[in-house]
């Protein structure tokens, strides 16, 4: 692959007016980067009305309308079709970017094996966050939920709503995949995922990086906040997780997840009982069980998937 030059568009996704304010903010906070992106495109997916307000009070912005199917994925892969940078950035749309996220970022493309850059994702709670909710699951929540490395550290992908790439995968790989990710407030996910993995068996000496310094943070409504949304998500993940499996195999599809469940999950539940019973503490047997419960419905989710999959013409996949 060619240097890129660093210049850098930076894509948001918006779908409802009832984030309006968030995505003001989100916004503002990329006019405020060190590093002044290129361009800052916002996608509308399937919301004329959302879209003649963001052309009418949205300003120093480049705004288009998901040409592809309804969906994070197809309204994302809009983005990329306008978006003149030879790096691109991504932020939800429902989050803000610290002054030098996007310095950070772009800051690691310097080394020519990088394909992508992900950061950290704060949580931003509407409300005090239920003492139930363990760290271990903050992906639920759409932010970070390992410890922070004191450098950047390689990983399998960053987190779709805060990472940066270089156009030419998208060039040379295809962009997301329709067929996975969020439509609207259906809790689905793992395209980025899926797109990282495709790119790594193209591209077997490039890598991923995560730079937990380049920081933004997300807001978490208190709907977000709760049980019900939490098993939903995890069974929707499990879900997701199934059909990354069908287009890249489940070997690649999984192996950060064996990990993760082993040194992060299972040390999860230990110290939240030890807590329990070393300090008398309930929030530590309410986070183990969690946990446990949360493992178990992804794993069901999961399962699910691929027994549905069986019984399913298979689609067509394009490696």
């Amino acid at each position: 692959m060619a240097e890129a030059s660093l210049d850098v568009s930076v894509v948001i996704c918006t779908y409802t007016a009832a984030r309006w304010h968030d995505l003001v903010a989100a916004v503002e906070s990329l006019h405020r980067q060190s590093k002044p992106p290129r361009e800052i495109i916002v996608v509308v997916d399937h919301n004329q009305c959302l879209l003649e307000r963001v052309h009418a009070e949205l300003l120093g912005v480049v705004v288009v309308e998901n040409s592809e199917s309804q969906g994070l994925s197809g309204a994302r892969n809009s983005g990329i079709a306008v978006a003149r940078g030879a790096l691109l950035a991504f932020l939800d749309d429902d989050a803000a970017a610290e002054p030098d996220w996007l310095a950070r970022l772009c800051q690691c493309f310097e080394d020519a094996r990088i394909l992508g850059v992900g950061g950290t994702v704060v949580p931003a709670w509407s409300s005090k966050p239920p003492l139930w909710f363990p760290r271990e699951f903050y992906w639920v929540i759409g932010c970070s939920y390992q410890d922070l490395p004191e450098k950047p550290v390689v990983v399998r992908n960053p987190l779709g709503g805060c990472a940066c790439y270089r156009r030419e995968m998208f060039e040379m790989v295809g962009g997301f995949r329709p067929e996975i990710g969020r439509v609207g407030t259906l809790p689905m996910g793992c395209e980025e995922t899926e797109l990282c993995i495709r790119a790594s068996q193209r591209w077997p000496q490039k890598i991923f990086l995560y730079e937990p310094q380049a920081r933004i943070h997300h807001h978490i409504p208190l709907s977000r906040a709760s049980w019900h949304y939490f098993r939903t998500r995890c069974f929707a993940e499990g879900l997701s997780k199934a059909t990354v499996t069908q287009f890249v195999g489940s070997k690649d599809a999984l192996l950060t997840e064996r990990t993760y469940i082993i040194r992060t999950l299972l040390g999860g539940m230990v110290r939240g009982v030890m807590n329990g019973i070393l300090h008398l503490d309930g929030t530590g047997f309410a986070q183990a069980g969690a946990i446990a419960a949360g493992l178990t419905i992804t794993i069901a989710g999961y399962a699910t998937g691929i027994i549905a999959r069986r019984f399913t013409r298979p689609k067509e996949m394009n490696r």
